[in-house]
């Protein structure tokens, strides 16, 4: 198991950072954090946007996955579907977001500093598409938060009862909301990792 610090260390932002990169302007917050108990129609939600997204680039697609919450059965989550993106060079627009903006796709983030990437919107179901270059330690991060709750109950249950006490406590800042649940994630990864090695 590769022990390169991007892996196991998050990388750290400033506000000023986080807020350029959104392309029209960070979002305003509109409410109290909505956590839903799972779906078992993400998945399908996955699938078809996999297809799509295929199909509107072809070749360019080096490969994606349905990461996130959704992708772990029985666990509450946003009811957004996040798909990491792989392209030969995410920081080459041209080669795929007229692409999928012809298609409704939005792109919303744009992130030079932070491994390339790039955070898009679909045109009708909500997504977060993040689109990263192949070997970005973000890539390798998700995949294995995901595979690791997808296994051990009892972290997935920690990281449910973490993010419906979040939303309980009205928690309307998307980026407070993310903060705060960091440490569970942090320590969940650390397991994970140190299994892996």
């Amino acid at each position: 198991m590769d022990t390169d610090p991007a892996l196991t260390e998050r990388i750290v932002s400033t506000p000023e950072e986080l807020d350029s990169a959104w392309i029209d302007g960070p979002p305003v917050a509109s409410g109290p954090i909505v956590i839903a108990d799972y779906d078992p129609e993400w998945p399908e939600l996955y699938t078809r946007e996999r297809d799509r997204i295929c199909g509107l680039l072809g070749e360019t697609v080096v490969s994606i996955e349905h990461v996130g919450s959704t992708a772990v059965a029985g666990l509450a989550a946003k009811p957004v579907i996040d798909i990491d993106l792989v392209v030969p060079d995410s920081a080459d627009e041209s080669a795929y977001v007229p692409r999928l903006e012809s298609a409704g796709y939005r792109l919303i983030i744009r992130e030079p500093n932070w491994h390339q990437h790039r955070l898009l919107k679909g045109p009708d179901t909500n997504i977060n598409l993040h689109v990263f270059s192949p070997g970005s330690p973000e890539l390798i991060r998700h995949v294995i938060f995901r595979d690791w709750l997808r296994m051990h109950v009892e972290d997935r249950d920690l990281y449910d009862r973490t993010k419906k006490s979040l939303a309980d406590g009205q928690v309307d800042d998307i980026r407070a909301y993310t903060d705060a649940k960091d440490a569970v994630i942090d320590e969940i990864c650390a397991r994970a990792f140190a299994a892996a090695r």
